[in-house]
């Protein structure tokens, strides 16, 4: 149909078409116009007249907020959680609020794990230089010495840091969600700290035996609790303890510390039977002035303890009679001192 009305009337198809084209040609011009408008406004600078300076809190008190006793973090006046849009149509504003607030976050991640976790910081690379980029990792007490067991924790890239896993988590949620401080805290308690472990049953069991004969036996990172215990409580252990075996022990008395009168005990009462190629109960070269090392019989630390089993307990053994021979002799002298001063009496009447 438009071809016979075209073919009828070609005057007017002419005209239409030609307006057709100038009408395009118009809005591709506004729009290239528009385009380059735009291109020459600066549209950060645009939003930067409306901002106020970016200018935020130092510390968590100065944001006015604060975690309360379920790790949650809540505005100190209203007790209302974290609200991101402080400023309504300012979102470069509130996200660099945000981070501002996040950096403060970090921080006092840190000081959870150095507080309440006991970590300590470790600086990377372990050789650095002055001019040289470095980074750091927190370390338990026991990371590097406990034979038994060891929990590393990776976090993900971004923003978070050593100690979480989201801060994200953090801010909106609570600590225990968006850290690695439950991870931490119960791989402390499951491992337990010997150390304490063993004060805490020499404290409450041991030390109210009737047992008048104590004899100890550590292998291995107990060797390094029992030393640690002789620390806290040298004058009970020399006085309840009769002889101590140690296997394969982990203790160092120059790291822990302990006293010249410790060492020179241990020299006297106990014996640390250690992986050698030697045959079992050879005996070696002190490594440190305190307890002498003899061979277990086996390179094998795990079977440092079944290999000197019965030296061990001829140990004790011996140990105990030489004790119960002093105790006879100290009770000869009494009885024959008594005895004697009897009988000079007699003779003066």
């Amino acid at each position: 149909m438009f071809s016979h009305l075209c073919a009828a009337i070609p005057e007017l198809c002419i005209l239409w078409i030609t307006m057709a084209q100038i009408a395009g040609q118009e809005d591709r011009e506004k729009t290239t116009a528009l385009k380059d408008l735009l291109s020459r406004i600066d549209l950060d600078e645009l939003m930067k007249k409306d901002e106020p300076p970016f200018t935020f809190p130092k510390t968590l008190e100065e944001f006015e907020y604060a975690f309360n006793e379920y790790g949650q973090l809540r505005h100190i006046k209203t007790g209302e959680p974290f609200v991101f849009n402080a400023r309504e149509d300012l979102h470069r504003w509130n996200q660099k609020r945000y981070e501002a607030l996040g950096e403060i976050i970090t921080q006092y991640v840190y000081e959870l794990l150095e507080k309440k976790c006991n970590m300590t910081k470790a600086i990377l690379p372990v050789d650095t230089t002055e001019d040289e980029a470095t980074s750091f990792i927190y370390l338990s007490p026991d990371a590097l010495s406990n034979p038994s067991k060891l929990l590393v924790l990776v976090q993900g890239s971004g923003v978070v840091r050593a100690g979480q896993w989201a801060r994200r988590l953090i801010i909106n949620q609570d600590l225990d969600s968006g850290t690695q401080i439950p991870f931490i805290t119960r791989a402390i308690e499951e491992n337990g700290s010997s150390e304490e472990h063993v004060l805490y049953v020499w404290d409450h069991f041991v030390s109210k035996a009737a047992a008048k004969n104590v004899f100890i036996m550590a292998h291995s990172y107990g060797g390094l609790s029992f030393v640690e215990l002789m620390n806290q409580r040298e004058m009970q252990v020399k006085n309840r303890a009769c002889a101590v075996a140690l296997t394969d022990s982990a203790h160092n008395i120059w790291l822990q510390e302990t006293s010249k009168g410790t060492q020179d005990w241990m020299q006297q009462h106990c014996s640390n039977w250690v992986s050698s190629p030697e045959p079992l109960d050879t005996p070696l070269d002190p490594m440190l002035p305190d307890c002498p090392r003899v061979s277990a019989g086996t390179e094998r630390h795990e079977l440092t303890s079944w290999m000197s089993f019965n030296s061990i307990f001829r140990f004790f053994s011996e140990v105990l009679e030489a004790k119960e021979d002093e105790e006879a002799v100290e009770t000869s002298n009494i009885v024959t001192t008594r005895s004697s001063s009897l009988k000079n009496k007699h003779q003066d009447l």
